[in-house]
């Protein structure tokens, strides 16, 4: 019988720590998943993967929904903008050597998250009027607080329809890129940017989920392993959500750029393992 018992407290606290930074948990998950089922297909991995992070994704959004910390309007209008770069990357995933890219990327993730982690925060810059190409955004949360920010829209775009070609490229998903997007360059305040970010995540997840269920991805015990991890990530994504305001933005941004590091390593690690870093 298969150890599925060890799934609802993995999908617990990776539930726990992916709502927390706004990153959904695949980027740990799926190595997870590859050390475990070292003979199953790659669909059936990130069918699985994806599966869970969407059901992470849409407890985690029920919660932040309650904080009224979600930027639905600019989390639709990014979400729709990685769509044709998700399909670009998948297209281009036949073209592109798989190794040199995911080591080139995993180098690039690492320095970010050095950048991150000295630097929690967006720079701080004066208030001034909103300039055209801005976007602004006044968001009072669940405590009373208001969030009074706004953002270049046409680069706020154009960076999601890059975030979803790299998340289709590479297999990562995009929250782990989205959040630092968010607070780095669009000056997202901290806790609006994660809450925002999950509430994309869950749209793209649902998406590329729906695509795996009609090619087949989920065969080979894919369904009983994504119920029982699910279990875990709902769980735990309630939780991740109930930390996240009582914990520093700063802190948030640091825990994320852990996890940025742990991405590039993986990936680097994979491209190592790759024959002459070029598999596939």
């Amino acid at each position: 019988m298969e150890q599925y018992h060890w799934f609802v407290p993995l999908g617990f606290l990776l539930g726990a720590y992916g709502t927390l930074v706004g990153a959904g948990g695949a980027f740990i998950l799926v190595p997870i998943l590859l050390l475990m089922y070292p003979d199953a297909r790659p669909e059936t991995i990130t069918s699985i993967s994806l599966a869970v992070v969407f059901f992470n994704c849409l407890s985690g959004s029920i919660a932040y929904a309650g904080t009224k910390r979600i930027d639905y309007k600019s989390g639709l209008l990014f979400s729709v903008a990685t769509v044709p770069g998700a399909i670009l990357g998948t297209l281009a995933t036949n073209y592109v050597k798989r190794g040199v890219f995911d080591a080139l990327l995993g180098v690039v993730l690492i320095i970010a998250s050095i950048f991150i982690y000295v630097r929690p925060g967006p720079v701080s810059r004066p208030k001034t009027a909103v300039s055209p190409g801005q976007y602004r955004r006044v968001l009072v949360d669940s405590t009373g607080e208001t969030y009074d920010f706004s953002f270049n829209l046409p680069l706020g775009l154009a960076l999601s329809f890059f975030i979803g070609f790299m998340s289709s490229l590479l297999g990562i998903g995009g929250g782990i890129i989205h959040v630092p997007v968010l607070i780095l360059l669009l000056q997202f305040p901290v806790h609006i940017a994660t809450a925002t970010s999950h509430f994309m995540l869950a749209i793209m997840a649902l998406t590329a989920t729906l695509i795996h269920v009609g090619t087949g991805g989920f065969e080979h015990g894919g369904i009983q392993r994504t119920i029982v991890l699910s279990i875990g990530m709902i769980i735990g994504a309630q939780l991740g959500a109930i930390l996240s305001p009582r914990l520093r933005g700063s802190l948030i941004v640091r825990a994320l750029a852990i996890a940025l590091a742990l991405v590039g390593l993986r990936l680097i690690w994979v491209a190592s393992q790759a024959p002459h870093l070029g598999g596939a």
